[in-house]
This record gives C-alpha cells, sequence and structure tokens, in this order.
C-alpha cells in the first residue's frame, strides 16, 4: 500500500484524504473563521479534523474543555456545534491577534460569552494555573511547550478524558527521521511520551495534519 492510496493489490483505489477532508460539512460562520485566520497565520484544525472534534465533544458529552492553540475561532466553533447545551470552553495562544478574530467569530455565530473564555499569555504559565481533573476533553494545538502541555494534561482530565493533539504529524514531518526544526521534535516527543505511558490509551490518525486521540485510564 502507497501512500494510503492503494489497495492491497496495487490497484489505485483514490485520494482518501481528499475525501475525508470533503466528508465534514463547515457552516458559514467556519468558513469565514478559517478565512479569517489564513488572513492572520492562525492555526486552525482542517475541515477533517474540526469534524472529529466535533464527534468525540458529542460522543463524551464534554461539557468542561480546555484548548492550547485558539486560532481563528474555527475549533471552538466545531465544539459548540455538538456540545451539550451547558458545555463551557477554556482558550489559550500565545498570540492576541489569534483571540481576538476567534472571539470576533463566536460573537457573530451567537455563541454566549459566557460559555467561553479566551486567555492570551503565556501557554505554560496559564495551562499551570487550571484546576486538577476538571476537563472532560483538552485539544492540543500549539507546539509552543506542547510536551510540558501534554504532561499537564493527565492533570487536568477527568478520569476517562480525552486528550487529542491536532495536526500531530505536522502533515508527514514528524513521521520523517530528517525533520528535526524544534515543533517537529516538540511533536515527536510529545506522541512519543503519551504512547509509552501506562495511564493513557491512546491512538494515532492519519486526519488532517494527524490527530493523537488520548484517554486518560
Amino acid at each position: 500500500m502507497t501512500n494510503g492510496t492503494s489497495g492491497i493489490n496495487g490497484t489505485n483505489r483514490g485520494d482518501m484524504s481528499a475525501f475525508s477532508e470533503n466528508f465534514p460539512h463547515e457552516d458559514f460562520f467556519m468558513q469565514q473563521a478559517r478565512k479569517n485566520g489564513a488572513e492572520v497565520g492562525a492555526p486552525d484544525p482542517t475541515v477533517g479534523a474540526g469534524g472529529l472534534i466535533n464527534f468525540v465533544v458529542g460522543l463524551i458529552s464534554a461539557k468542561s474543555i480546555v484548548e492550547i492553540g485558539t486560532g481563528s475561532g474555527v475549533s471552538a466553533l466545531w465544539i459548540f456545534n455538538d456540545a451539550p447545551v451547558d458545555a463551557t470552553l477554556t482558550s489559550i495562544d500565545s498570540e492576541r491577534e489569534h483571540s481576538a478574530s476567534a472571539k470576533e467569530i463566536l460573537d457573530e455565530a451567537g455563541i454566549s460569552a459566557q460559555k467561553f473564555r479566551l486567555i492570551t499569555g503565556n501557554i505554560i504559565e496559564v495551562v499551570g494555573k487550571l484546576a486538577d481533573s476538571n476537563y472532560d476533553l483538552m485539544i492540543v494545538r500549539s507546539p509552543i511547550d506542547m510536551v510540558d502541555v501534554v504532561q499537564e494534561s493527565y492533570r487536568l482530565l477527568k478520569s476517562n478524558g480525552v486528550l487529542i493533539i491536532d495536526n500531530a504529524l505536522d502533515g508527514g514531518k514528524v513521521a520523517d527521521p530528517t525533520q528535526r526544526d524544534f515543533e517537529t521534535i516538540a511533536r515527536r516527543d510529545s506522541i512519543k511520551a503519551i504512547k509509552e505511558d501506562s495511564r493513557w490509551s491512546s491512538t494515532l490518525l492519519p486526519i488532517g495534519g494527524g490527530a493523537l486521540l488520548a484517554r486518560k485510564i
């Protein structure tokens, strides 16, 4: 099987990645947020990754969610698309411009300000102040302090809480051992830490830029 596009007999079966990315549907506000994010260089989930986030939120009925890497608000919109009515989101980003863009689109989409708080600051310092065993779902997107944030995620999640590392493979760079830049190493080390820690049950999916899902045992 080559690049996930050929069957066991070598016959081309089509582009599964592109097909998967076109499977979820983004509404007007998600599309607008994505355009805003492209303008400011915000790290947003792909459409496929957004659909996965939406599915997990609904699957575990996540009411308390924390996100590292706000982006332009695309992820937040996917979260609230299938979240319980009393769900709340804490989203942290190191870039004020990203947080401002996310707040604007959430307001436009009619998401009550009581349902989310957007925090801009030093990521690991903010994460260190969050309450223990308080969250059903944690989404990590920013590679800044990723290894430390992933380590903290076990403390923050409730029992059976779920961790998602979005863009975990950075579109394939993590799987390439010749790639040794800071962000790639941070993602690679984070994946390894989860895989080797018996306190987690985990899987790695080739959705978007790659998604690692882990459940706190």
